[in-house]
Parts: structure tokens; C-alpha cells; sequence
């Protein structure tokens, strides 16, 4: 499921976000395009013209299909987040009305998702992770910036396949990657959603 919304967004006609359906597609697509890209961006920078070959090793496929998954659970909780709060910002159904439409967004996705075959031991505590995170914010909070992008880098510096010493030496600009990346779903999201539908106030 993940691979099929690789780019997704990234390009052609912007559409508005106006009802919760449009909201899990938003987050479920645009966690999955930055989960991949930060990934296999970075292992494709650290391992240059060998790239290709190490997926060659199976050992290395089955880490780097965990890794990917774990990704994408720690894109959609910090995209989840960042909805939620832009959502409470703008629309006039109040806070506890943004945290509910979101959670139930995101649960609806992790429904859908399943537990995928390549994801890993980890793959439903990170899941359980996502809700109990959506369940703990205060909605009220959260700032239209890239504070809450938070649990996206620590993920990709955890769990990418890449041995700890090569690790400590690109941490901070792993970190600095992702955090990057996030800029223009921030600006799509801003630019596209209208709160007070996806939140059942509007026309």
C-alpha cells in the first residue's frame, strides 16, 4: 500500500480538502511520499554506486522494509499532528472537534492498512504509538510550524540500516533532511484545506 502513493501530490492539480476523506488521503499519501524519499534518499546518498547491489542481500531488503514502515508510522503521527492543530486554528468548531475528526482519520487509515507482511515486530506497537500521541495533544497547542515534526527524524536516525558508527557521523543532517522535507506539505496543507468542511461547519 505504502509504495502506490510514492509522489503522490507532487504535481498536477491541487484539489481542496474538504471533507475527512480528503484529509486520510492527504496524510496517509503524503506521510508514505515522505517516508520513502527520505529513506532511500539517504541510503542512496551514503551507499553511491553501490546502491543497487545491496538489494541484492536479503537481510538488508527485510531492514529496509521495516525501516519503511516505521517511517511511515512516524510521518503520519507528526502529519496527523500538524492537521489537527492547523484544523483547530481555523476552523470554529473548536479544538476537541479537530482532535476527534483527526484521530478518527487516522485510526480509519491504520484500519485499512492492516498489519503489512514486510512490517516488522515493531510495526503495531508504532501503530499503537501513533493513537496514543494523537490522544495525549492539546489540540489548542499546537503552532502552525515544525515543532511537531518531531517523531519523523528520530525515526528515520533509528531505524534506517545503516551501521551506528556511519550513523553518528550524519545524524544531524539526517535529521535536518527530513525535517526539510516537511516544507512543502506544510504548504500544501495550508494552501488547501478548508477546516470548517472537513469539520462538517461549511456549506
Amino acid at each position: 500500500m505504502l509504495a502506490e502513493y510514492l509522489g503522490a501530490g507532487s504535481g498536477g492539480r491541487r484539489r481542496t480538502i474538504a471533507d475527512p476523506a480528503g484529509l486520510q488521503h492527504f496524510l496517509d499519501t503524503r506521510a508514505s511520499r515522505i517516508a520513502q524519499t527520505t529513506l532511500y534518499g539517504y541510503l542512496r546518498t551514503r551507499a553511491g554506486t553501490r546502491y543497487p547491489v545491496l538489494f541484492e542481500n536479503d537481510a538488508f531488503v527485510v531492514s529496509i522494509n521495516h525501516a519503511k514502515w516505521q517511517m511511515w508510522l512516524a510521518c503520519l503521527s507528526d502529519l496527523a499532528v500538524f492537521a489537527g492543530g492547523l484544523l483547530a486554528l481555523r476552523s470554529q468548531a473548536g479544538p476537541a472537534a479537530a482532535g476527534a475528526t483527526v484521530r478518527r482519520t487516522v485510526e480509519a487509515i491504520l484500519e485499512r492498512t492492516g498489519t503489512p507482511e514486510d512490517s516488522g515486530p515493531l510495526f503495531t506497537e508504532g501503530a499503537t504509538a501513533v493513537l496514543e500521541r494523537l490522544s495525549r495533544c492539546d489540540w489548542s497547542a499546537i503552532e502552525d510550524d515544525e515543532s511537531e515534526f518531531t517523531a519523523s527524524p528520530e525515526a528515520l536516525v533509528r531505524h534506517a540500516p545503516i551501521i551506528p558508527e556511519l550513523m553518528a557521523l550524519d545524524e544531524e543532517i539526517v535529521r535536518n533532511s527530513v525535517r526539510f522535507s516537511w516544507q512543502e506539505v506544510r504548504r500544501e496543507l495550508r494552501a488547501n484545506l478548508d477546516a470548517d468542511r472537513v469539520l462538517g461547519q461549511g456549506d
